[in-house]
C-alpha cells in the first residue's frame, strides 16, 4: 500500500471517529435538553470524510433517523464516498 493511500484511509478513519462521536455528543446534548451541535456542522462532518462514523452513530444512538434529510443523504455521502476511495486505489494504484 503506497503512503498516500494509507493516509487517505487513517484520515477517513479519524474522520469518522468524529463524525460518531459528534452523533453520541448530540444526541446526549438532545436528551438533556442543551445547546445542540448545528446540523450543518454534522453533514460537514460527514462530507470531509466521516460519513462511515456519521451513519453508523445515526443507528447505534438512534439520531436523526426521523429525519428524511439525514436519512437520505447521510447514506448517500457515505455510498459516494466509497466510491471515490474505490476510484482513486484503482486509478492510482
Amino acid at each position: 500500500m503506497k503512503t498516500w493511500q494509507i493516509i487517505v484511509l487513517a484520515f477517513i478513519f479519524i474522520m469518522s471517529v468524529v463524525g460518531f462521536i459528534s452523533m453520541g455528543a448530540d444526541k446526549q446534548k438532545a436528551k438533556k435538553g442543551k445547546w445542540r451541535t448545528p446540523e450543518a456542522t454534522l453533514f460537514i462532518i460527514a462530507l470531509l470524510g466521516g460519513a462511515l462514523g456519521s451513519v453508523i452513530g445515526m443507528q447505534v444512538f438512534r439520531h436523526k433517523t426521523k429525519h428524511w434529510y439525514f436519512a437520505l443523504f447521510m447514506p448517500l455521502i457515505l455510498v459516494a464516498q466509497i466510491a471515490l476511495v474505490a476510484f482513486l486505489f484503482v486509478k492510482f494504484a
